[in-house]
């Protein structure tokens, strides 16, 4: 994971689970990773990771492995 810039994207997604004041932004990056970040703070640094990461941890959302943080 590293800081890149969040305006290296150029389209940012982000689940309709979201409410108005927080919520997480996802976005394909030119390299092919994908970046995160707050979508209430865009210019600050987003974490990157690449898409083997991504999948690695959706498989663990789909999985139930991080219940205990909601």
């Amino acid at each position: 994971m590293t800081g890149s810039s969040a305006s290296e994207t150029s389209r940012w997604r982000k689940s309709t689970f979201s409410n108005t004041h927080d919520c997480v932004e996802i976005g394909e990056l030119p390299d092919g990773g994908i970046g995160i970040r707050n979508s209430r703070h865009p210019a600050r640094p987003l974490a990157d990771f690449t898409r083997d990461e991504i999948a690695a941890f959706l498989r663990g959302v789909k999985a139930g492995e991080f219940d205990d943080l909601m």
